[in-house]
């Protein structure tokens, strides 16, 4: 009996162990991300001819700072420019940058409380998402442009699920398809789509529509969402969470077909990446990323 009595300590230490460990498995969706690795494993041969196979690529310029910017937030190619955008929301600002990273301008906002992504859609047009009020704001932007006010476009507020600091997180459009992806970055994470705005034609009434995909936002094994860009060429997605420290691709019917990690020892890099906030691609499959504080990245594939 004392001996019986001596080991349950043990027992219940294991038992909380494996509780605990059980607990933070689903919690950081350790358990899907691990039967993903073994269908990635399995369906690789076909799934590389098929998509943008992440696994391929390789860090090409790793945490470059952006002079002396920072809270950089979000990150679209604009294939018109050659050039990448992004938002800062201390101060609020448009930042444009070069494909190696480098700045090229800021432009002002006024009116945002808290812009977190923005999206190019058209020559010189661009949504930008305010992620408290649930906003988002058609903008021009050309050579000229200096300021942008709230007060002077497009806008439209969804109010979805409101929950504080965590709303509107990523924006990626579908140009052929006419919808504007958006991200709710968690609590819980969801990708909407909105077709009808921007509102191309204002001679006519808005037709809105709402739409959300429950079976795909349920295979994203990530704890939150910090960007999202949409991949013509193939018409997959591509969704980006911080806190998961990986990069998804998502194929036409939304589901995995490859990640990108962001952990050290991944792809090349050197250290992980600290907290990815946006993602973008252009025409020839290169992939930028930024990091908070204002760190920026470049992934590529190898040359055959």
């Amino acid at each position: 009996m004392r001996r019986l009595l001596s080991i349950n300590p043990w027992l219940y230490l294991l038992l909380f162990v494996l509780l605990g460990g059980a607990v933070l498995a689903q919690q950081y969706r350790l358990f899907e991300r691990a039967w993903f690795s073994v269908q990635e494993w399995r369906h690789g041969a076909q799934w590389r001819e098929q998509s943008l196979w992440l696994g391929d690529y390789r860090v090409v310029i790793e945490a470059r700072p952006i002079a002396d910017i920072r809270d950089v937030s979000a990150l679209t190619y604009d294939p018109d420019r050659s050039s990448l955008f992004s938002v800062t929301n201390k101060p609020a600002r448009v930042i444009e940058l070069n494909l190696q990273g480098e700045l090229l301008r800021t432009i002002d906002l006024e009116g945002f409380g808290d812009p977190e992504a923005i999206e190019y859609v058209g020559l010189g047009t661009y949504v930008i998402a305010d992620e408290r009020e649930q906003r988002l704001v058609k903008v021009r932007i050309d050579d000229g442009t200096a300021v942008l006010d709230a007060a002077d476009f497009q806008q439209l507020s969804l109010g979805i699920g409101r929950n504080g600091n965590k709303g509107f997180e990523g924006l990626a459009y579908d140009a052929q398809g006419q919808r504007l992806l958006v991200a709710k970055e968690r609590d819980p994470v969801r990708i909407f789509e909105v077709l009808g705005f921007p509102h191309a034609d204002e001679s006519k009434p808005l037709a809105l529509q709402v739409n959300t995909d429950p079976k795909r936002d349920a295979r994203l094994f990530v704890r939150d969402l910090s960007s999202l860009d949409f991949d013509s060429a193939t018409g997959h997605l591509l969704a980006l969470s911080d806190e998961s420290r990986l990069v998804i691709e998502l194929n036409a019917a939304g589901e995995p077909v490859s990640t990108l990690s962001l952990l050290r020892g991944q792809h090349g890099l050197q250290h992980g990446v600290p907290q990815a906030e946006g993602i973008a691609s252009d025409q020839a499959g290169n992939l930028y990323l930024i990091s908070e504080p204002n760190l920026f990245y470049l992934f590529r594939k190898p040359a055959d």
